[in-house]
């Protein structure tokens, strides 16, 4: 990190560089750690593409800081497996706790919070994608229930043939996923003209789905859209799944780190309509990859849907703390609540805040760069730490530039394309990127 700033930010290499700098089979003798370290700059290195580039604007932001990598290292050495509380019970007490500290920072209501008594609490799960058929399996369940409760003549595969979700256009592409997945229909919305998501829109694809005799059961609203930053109505969503019993999942994957910055609270307005809510502090809060945050109002459905409880995994203090595998895909998971706790201690939630608030002043300067000059254009209002913008004119010239852009090796860029209109996306990403 110490010379990242001479590193070319892509790589020049060619798929299947890497085969010929190895041995075509492992080594029979242990080898010295000088020759494995030896061969990291020459094999890897030369390959890695460096999202800490402070000339890396792609995707969106990937973190990285000092205390994340330390309490990552500490977790690889305690190297637990904490499925159950008895696998290692400070493994699940930290996380219960490092989510109501994250939450507590959000300003999430209390209702999330495991702190306030009730049933609710959060989950560190690897991806948002993860969190997203988390909460889809969970509102399956849920209203599987409800409808066998309605029509007991109903089979399971009758009742899973009806159901429908929804989530905008502009969702990410892990939601649909998640519905094939789940092996049910997700409808994809077209947003209104400002690209969100509003309530009246999801309420008429609602009624037209129950005049076809379809159960809607599931719609997620994205905050911070991967193509362009865009927010839904949270608040007017929340009114609509309430009113038809349809379980509401906020997506918040990237945007919502700034939510611990209360004056963009009000892009989360309603939030305490949703079911569930996730975000990505591997994205932009300094906490390395994975950890990705979940919090339910009603885990009860997660892990009914998730149960299974053979002998050996049994322990005799069952409900009294939980046991996350049943909050989750996989059965195993790490011990990711010392990076929470690290980094929130090191850096305390004001220095936090302080990172958010740089790296979107950031992109209002380059905002006000492409606003100054009359061959650029804005596609999107800048709201967080992404500038999405054009030459005017053309899809094609626009195109070009970003061949000419991406062609020097200087800067990383990716492009995005709405509604026919295609743009390039500037997101501040490194840590380490400055305004001069």
């Amino acid at each position: 990190l110490e010379n990242i700033r001479d590193r070319q930010v892509v790589p020049s290499v060619k798929p299947g560089y890497l085969r010929p700098l190895v041995p075509e089979q492992a080594p029979v003798q242990p080898e010295p750690w000088t020759a494995v370290m030896a061969d990291i700059e020459r094999v890897v290195m030369s390959g890695v593409t460096h999202w800490h580039s402070p000339r890396f604007h792609a995707y969106f932001p990937t973190a990285n800081s000092y205390p994340a990598i330390v309490a990552d290292m500490l977790s690889g050495a305690i190297a637990c497996i904490g499925f159950t509380w008895i696998a290692s019970p400070a493994c699940t007490e930290l996380e219960v706790v490092m989510l109501d500290w994250l939450g507590q920072m959000l300003g999430l209501p209390d209702q999330f919070l495991a702190r306030s008594g009730g049933e609710g609490g959060g989950v560190i799960q690897g991806t948002a994608s993860e969190a997203t058929l988390v909460a889809l399996l969970g509102a399956k369940a849920r209203t599987m229930q409800r409808i066998k409760e309605q029509h007991p003549e109903w089979s399971d595969n009758e009742i899973l043939g009806k159901l429908v979700g929804y989530c905008n256009k502009q969702a990410h592409s892990s939601v649909e996923r998640a519905g094939l997945l789940g092996g049910v229909k997700l409808r994809n919305l077209q947003p209104d003209s400002k690209r969100c998501l509003r309530g009246d829109i999801l309420r008429e694809a609602i009624e037209e789905d129950i005049r076809n005799g379809l159960i809607p059961f599931y719609a997620v609203a994205t905050l911070g859209t991967t193509s362009s930053c865009t927010f839904d109505a949270l608040d007017e969503i929340g009114d609509v799944c309430a009113a038809h019993d349809v379980w509401l999942h906020v997506d918040a994957a990237y945007a919502g780190s700034a939510f611990i910055c209360p004056e963009y609270r009000y892009l989360m307005k309603g939030i305490e309509k949703a079911d569930s809510f996730n975000f990505n502090p591997h994205k932009w809060l300094l906490v390395n990859f994975d950890c990705s945050a979940m919090w339910l109002k009603q885990p009860r459905w997660i892990v009914d849907a998730f149960n299974v409880d053979p002998l050996y995994l049994k322990h005799d203090q069952q409900g009294s703390a939980p046991d996350y595998r049943h909050w989750q895909i996989p059965l195993g998971r790490r011990f990711r609540a010392l990076k929470l706790w690290f980094v929130l201690r090191l850096y305390g939630v004001e220095n936090l805040q302080n990172h958010i608030r740089k790296q979107i002043a950031l992109a209002h300067l380059f905002e006000k760069l492409c606003t100054s000059d009359e061959r650029f254009e804005l596609f999107e209002e800048v709201k967080m730490g992404l500038v999405c913008f054009r030459l005017k004119g053309a899809n094609d010239i626009n195109e070009e530039l970003l061949r000419r852009i991406n062609g020097r090796g200087k800067i990383h860029l990716v492009p995005s394309k709405i509604d026919d209109v295609y743009f390039l996306r500037l997101a501040i990403c490194s840590r380490f990127s400055e305004d001069s």
